[in-house]
């Protein structure tokens, strides 16, 4: 496997189209809507950072990087995912991988903090914890987790950008 991470081309819009509808097509807790959302978020020109892994030539993961806002007014706080791996690669280190160079993506763009809603046991691993202070409403707390990489963790509710209210 020589798995490569790189930014995504508009070349591969449709391919990751595919690859996140597969990924989530089995996936508990889900409106099956991921792949509108990332089609939403790239129209809207809200992709802060999109990454492909791609393995001899082909996409077999994706993550995308949005901001959010809060409603304390903190600024340089962004949203992670969707993320996804092709069904037959997972449990293989992509999704990981995509979150390690995520991350960086974030450092470097001197991000104030991240946030996700997702598997706890995945997103700790990356330094991903619940904080009592961000609130995503109707969502159980403990799924809703929170990075800071540079000052305090503000406090208020989190809205995620209109597009993730798409359903084509």
């Amino acid at each position: 496997m020589s798995i490569t991470i790189r930014s995504e081309t508009p070349q591969d819009a449709a391919a990751i189209e595919r690859l996140t509808a597969a990924a989530f097509c089995d996936a508990p807790h889900t409106s099956h809507t991921e792949h509108f959302i990332v089609n939403a978020l790239r129209r809207t020109d809200r992709l802060s950072i999109s990454l492909v892994a791609e393995d001899g030539g082909e996409i077999v993961g994706h993550v995308a990087i949005s901001p959010i806002s809060i409603s304390d007014g903190s600024d340089g706080w962004y949203g992670l995912g969707p993320i996804s791996v092709a069904p037959a690669r997972q449990r293989q280190g992509i999704g990981g991988r995509l979150m390690i160079q995520a991350m960086a993506a974030l450092r470097r763009m001197d991000a104030s903090g991240c946030v996700v809603l997702g598997d706890p046991d995945f997103y700790h691993r990356f330094g991903f914890k619940t904080e009592s202070a961000l609130v995503l409403p109707d969502v159980p707390s403990e799924y809703f987790q929170v990075v800071t990489l540079q000052g305090p963790v503000p406090s208020g509710t989190v809205s995620y950008h209109e597009a993730f209210l798409a359903v084509e």
